[in-house]
């Protein structure tokens, strides 16, 4: 009963960017002596790491003065129009530029469709960069990066993974767990789990391994790639290390919803029970789900108590669904006084009368025989019950109590109209029978002597 909840909790989840970082593109700017360097680099020598350096053409001043007078002209004036109109005029005479020189032209455009906010070209243009070779080793990784962030960004997801390995294949060393998280962001906007699921697994053991708390978006994404393969047992594990690690009331009540998923009731109460001493359980939702939980562990009188001052406080509306499971919770309590008047508020918003036929065997079981008739009538008149003989039944058995037989006989003459109070009704029938037969006679005698 109570797993219901945990699709509320989590459909939480699922994924949001706020675990995606997404960089402005860097601007790869380089003098001409840095050019001149990036010029010489076959000619250093080789590394303890034995990669092989590139040859990279110059940039020459002439290429280099145009560009950076184009950034003037976006960055100091603002004018995005009058930059985007130098750099064409560059790119009109690309024909005599070498690559390292045109990836700097089109590193230009991107960075100024970026922050202009034209994201379609800004790709476009960041794309032709690393379409240029040779370039400098360094340039060409920071502009994979980019393209990769700003594909996530743009939905690419496909275009954000193939970047990445690409980026991939130039580095050195082990792959970083940024790049980890940003795979398992694409993998898991593409609906292929079982690989998100390994690229964040990863980058969490690693930033662990390193005695590093991970970051909390890479917790809840995490979170949401369980939850979509259908694997609670880690959805909780993940909980329980989001409720160690930063103490949100939300993780609480999510991680008390995982133990109802996976059929561990009392720990589910218990995690509930805590959150509440803490002052995390304050939503009508929360308050709700709670009260269900005592209820369901035989508990009512808490659950109530937790309801009646929720609905005091104007956290729970008083509405038919909470009232009458109010009412319900105190009558499994046995505090009748208590349960008899909330179902009776319950009934009055009821459209059908159903609540009327339980508040009438409330009332009968009370010894309320006044008013448990005025209830049964109440329900006969609402109708749509699940069990209307039984109605006629309560009805009847008041009757009695009231020493109104012939009356009493009516209503079960009814109730054995129906399958499900037949069999009950003529036990009453033949039990009333008798004691009218014997009232009658003492009557009688008494009328004659």
């Amino acid at each position: 009963m109570m797993r219901k909840q945990t699709n509320t909790l989590l459909s939480a989840l699922a994924f949001a960017f706020a675990s995606a970082t997404v960089s402005v593109p860097t601007i790869f700017i380089a003098s001409n002596a840095t050019a001149q360097e990036a010029e010489q680099q076959d000619g250093q020598e080789i590394k303890a790491s034995d990669k092989q350096t590139r040859r990279v053409p110059t940039l020459r001043g002439k290429v280099y003065e145009q560009l950076a007078r184009a950034q003037t002209a976006a960055d100091e004036a603002g004018n995005v129009e009058e930059a985007i109109s130098i750099l064409k005029e560059v790119e009109d005479k690309s024909h005599s530029m070498n690559a390292y020189e045109k990836a700097m032209m089109y590193n230009f455009f991107g960075f100024i469709y970026y922050n202009n906010e034209d994201y379609a070209k800004a790709l476009e243009s960041f794309a032709k960069v690393v379409e240029q070779q040779p370039i400098p080793e360094k340039f060409e990784m920071t502009t994979l990066f980019s393209l990769a962030q700003l594909n996530l960004m743009q939905g690419n997801y496909d275009d954000t993974i193939t970047y990445l390995e690409r980026w991939e294949s130039l580095n050195a060393g082990p792959v970083p767990v940024k790049n980890k998280v940003i795979k398992a962001q694409a993998y898991y906007q593409n609906k292929q789990y079982e690989q998100a699921a390994t690229w964040i697994s990863e980058a969490v053991a690693d930033h662990e391994a390193e005695g590093m708390i991970p970051d909390e978006g890479w917790l809840i994404l995490q979170r949401a790639i369980f939850y979509e393969l259908k694997q609670p047992q880690k959805v909780k594990d993940v909980l329980v290390k989001m409720v160690k690690l930063f103490d949100e009331p939300k993780y609480w009540i999510q991680l008390a919803g995982m133990y109802g998923e996976l059929g561990e009731e009392r720990k589910q109460l218990a995690i509930m029970e805590t959150a509440y001493q803490r002052g995390f359980v304050n939503t009508s939702a929360d308050v709700f789900n709670m009260a269900q939980l005592y209820y369901y562990h035989r508990v009512p009188y808490k659950g109530a108590k937790l309801m009646e001052q929720a609905m005091n406080d104007g956290v729970l509306e008083k509405n038919l669904r909470n009232l009458k499971f109010l009412g319900q919770s105190w009558s499994l309590a046995k505090e009748q006084d208590k349960a008899i008047p909330v179902m009776m508020q319950a009934a009055e918003l009821s459209e059908d009368g159903e609540l009327d036929a339980q508040l009438a065997q409330i009332l009968l079981n009370e010894e309320r025989f006044d008013d448990a008739i005025a209830a049964a009538d109440r329900a006969v008149e609402k109708g749509d019950l699940r069990n209307p003989g039984l109605v006629y039944l309560i009805k009847g058995m008041a009757l009695y109590n009231k020493k109104q037989y012939a009356l009493a006989l009516n209503q079960l003459a009814e109730a054995e109209k129906h399958q499900k109070s037949r069999a009950m009704a003529q036990q009453w029938k033949q039990f009333i029978q008798g004691e009218k037969r014997q009232a009658d006679a003492i009557a009688a005698e008494l009328g004659t002597s």
